[in-house]
């Protein structure tokens, strides 16, 4: 009868094992899809080891203790993932609450094109470190050249620049949306440069990207993070 016991035991050991990799492992099968259903398995299979244990040889308290100890840490686990989507969720919802507060503001986020109204036109730039030279190139939208502008130092960090909106021929360009490039030196050497442009906010969306926003006449979707300024 000893013999038969302790081969039960061992299946019962075997058992609780796999139930509990299953678990930790994640198992898609449809009898071990929640953490649950495997404490109710678990707590059935440890109920009836100690039913059947034999009195002379009985359960070993570390490996029961072992047992315990998984099926906690797999519980354990669980919630924390879902108090982490939780939080996720809620930091989402919060973002899109104040993203939504920027629709019809003018940001400044990272782009080429430069919006020219009644002769004036407004950009900005970010720069990597400091320069002593920064040129900018002003095309129209057949990519001529129509202005190119000396804006002299500038030091590292955002800074903007403005052009009055005359020709490198003294004439007047017409209004419209402009693609501007830049250069940047700093004695011999030079620096990086980033052009970034004004667009108003025209909407908000919330999607597996994060919260993004359609920005300017050309529709163009930033980030929250590609955001620099808001006036």
């Amino acid at each position: 009868m000893s013999t038969s016991v302790n081969t039960d035991n061992a299946a019962l050991y075997d058992a609780i094992n796999s139930a509990n990799k299953s678990a930790a492992t994640g198992s898609k099968t449809a009898s071990l899809d929640s953490t649950d259903s495997a404490q109710d398995r678990f707590l059935k299979l440890l109920t009836a080891q100690l039913k059947n244990q034999d009195p002379l040889n009985p359960l070993d308290n570390a490996q029961m203790t072992s047992q315990l100890a998984q099926i906690s840490t797999v519980d354990g686990i669980t919630k924390l993932n879902a108090t982490m989507q939780a939080m996720l969720g809620n930091s989402t919802d919060s973002q899109a609450l104040q993203a939504a507060a920027l629709i019809g503001h003018a940001v400044l986020v990272p782009g080429s094109n430069l919006m020219l109204a009644n002769g004036q036109s407004i950009g900005g730039i970010e720069m990597a470190g400091a320069a002593d030279k920064v040129v900018a190139t002003i095309k129209d939208a057949n990519g001529l050249v129509v202005r190119t502008l000396d804006l002299g130092e500038f030091d590292a960090g955002l800074s903007n620049y403005t052009w009055d909106g005359t020709t490198d021929n003294g004439t007047p360009a017409a209004d419209g949306i402009y693609t501007v490039s830049f250069s940047a030196r700093q004695g011999e050497n030079s620096v990086n440069v980033t052009a970034l442009e004004y667009a108003a906010v025209t909407s908000v969306a919330r999607n597996s990207q994060g919260v993004t926003l359609t920005v300017g006449s050309q529709d163009m979707v930033v980030s929250l993070s590609d955001v620099k300024q808001i006036i």
